[in-house]
């Protein structure tokens, strides 16, 4: 996994954010914590993620870009919300995915 710059988390996660990142590396269970990462189908824009379900064997091995980090589904959906407000009050549109890509860069 690789992990944006400018991590989207949510609020009480700032101080905790090396740590679960190390759980997320190393595989250790964290059942209340989701991540959104970019899609793996580029036509698509953000795609959420209980971290159990990278604990099933079936779950494909790829290169996820890991841009929020949230205690449970709910706020993983208002985080989103957030991101989308900010894209928009930024560029005027909504192509997620470019403006985070940009911003990861350095643009």
């Amino acid at each position: 996994m690789r992990y944006y710059k400018h991590l989207y988390l949510t609020e009480g996660l700032e101080k905790k954010k090396e740590k679960i990142i190390r759980k997320l590396e190393s595989g250790k269970l964290q059942p209340s914590v989701h991540v959104i990462t970019l899609a793996i189908s580029e036509k698509n824009q953000l795609e959420i993620y209980p971290t159990l379900q990278f604990k099933q064997p079936a779950f494909p091995e790829q290169d996820l870009f890991v841009v929020g980090i949230t205690k449970g589904y709910e706020e993983a959906v208002e985080l989103v919300e957030q991101i989308v407000q900010e894209v928009y009050e930024q560029t005027g549109g909504c192509d997620i995915r470019s403006y985070i890509l940009e911003k990861e860069q350095g643009r």
